[in-house]
């Protein structure tokens, strides 16, 4: 490798490390300080707090990455071009090409492994949360139940006991709240059992309690006194949008459905995104002389906002049907892709001028 594109890519290799690990820091942070919340709530098990923040880390580094990749080539770049560096290689005879040819052999790897990521480690991540949660989620596991707490879980069922014992599944003084589409549920126990904890199937025994179900139109409420009453509540159910994000890719190919469509090509699209980002941050980082350091900050930021939120919108006007799946996704690469071509035509013209 020639020694200016080692020089330009140490440069900007050193800032990768230091940004993307900064923003990996204030995200794990941001996630530990979420969860151990929900953990202190007792609506999460405090035991998979470490495993749910390292999951949402490895789903957070299909932005974070390109984040990094193109903060860093913006910086390092405008700081070559206002110590006047870039120009002195510009005026020894070297090509534009050495500057892409450097930001090339950092920018390709990681965009392979943004492309990794998005395709397989961010379903597979996505899968072990919601695995997780739902194991702790089910408030009649009652090694995550808390004593005199209101513990609530994910589908809004909740249990108060003054007493458990989680050795023998058995909770003293307890109330139970469940709700459902056409009426809300709650009982009140002496004492339960608890039969089945798992989160696809609850179910427990209730003993000498009162049981209250109140319809939603208020036309057939009733109660009732009992000495033992089984009851089966609401399961935690995997939400659509889950389902969509965990599934496989060959799940995805063969869906007719619009939102799958979208999540297919929002995965197949982010790393070639990645490299047209940062390839376009190049000619965007150019500062011509007497121009201030920072006078390139606008058009990098309002790049980046315009590539984030208008993949994002074309994610969901995909998956609404409101524009075609084909180009769908693709609308924003392409047009990156368009820019790209345009910049390095502009390029390729200066250096023809300037050698005449």
């Amino acid at each position: 490798m020639a020694l200016i594109e080692r020089y330009i890519m140490v440069e900007i290799r050193r800032l990768v490390m230091i940004i993307v690990g900064f923003l990996i820091f204030m995200f794990a942070s941001y996630s530990a300080q979420r969860y151990l919340t929900e953990a202190a709530n007792g609506t999460l098990a405090l035991q998979i707090v470490f495993d749910v923040v390292c999951y949402k880390i490895l789903i957070a580094l299909e932005m974070l990455l390109p984040v990094g990749l193109y903060v860093s080539v913006a910086v390092a770049l405008g700081q070559l071009y206002s110590d006047s560096e870039i120009t002195a290689i510009h005026a020894s005879g070297a090509s534009p090409w050495r500057l892409y040819k450097a930001v090339l052999v950092l920018a390709i790897p990681l965009a392979l492994f943004v492309t990794l990521i998005s395709m397989y480690g961010r379903p597979w991540a996505y899968a072990n949360i919601y695995q997780l949660e739902q194991q702790s989620q089910s408030v009649l596991d009652v090694s995550h139940l808390q004593a005199n707490k209101f513990n609530v879980n994910g589908s809004g069922r909740m249990i108060l006991a003054t007493r458990i014992d989680p050795t023998s599944n058995h909770l003293t003084d307890a109330l139970i709240y469940s709700r459902s589409a056409n009426n809300t549920s709650l009982y009140r126990a002496h004492s339960v059992e608890v039969i089945d904890p798992s989160p696809s199937n609850p179910s427990v025994i209730l003993k000498s309690g009162t049981a209250y179900v109140l319809e939603r139109k208020g036309t057939d409420d009733n109660m009732q006194n009992y000495n033992n009453f089984k009851i089966a509540l609401k399961p935690l159910l995997e939400s659509i949008e889950v389902k969509r994000k965990s599934a496989s890719l060959a799940a995805l190919s063969r869906s007719t459905d619009p939102a799958d469509r979208a999540e297919l090509q929002w995965r197949e699209s982010r790393g070639i995104s990645t490299l047209l980002m940062v390839l376009l941050a190049i000619p965007l980082s150019r500062i011509k002389p007497r121009q201030g350091r920072y006078t390139t900050l606008f058009p990098l930021t309002l790049l980046f906002a315009a590539i984030f939120y208008g993949g994002n919108i074309c994610r969901t006007l995909v998956a609404n049907g409101s524009i075609p799946i084909t180009p769908g996704v693709w609308s924003v690469p392409i047009l990156m892709s368009i820019g790209m071509l345009f910049f390095i035509a502009r390029d390729f013209s200066l250096l023809r001028k300037l050698s005449r």
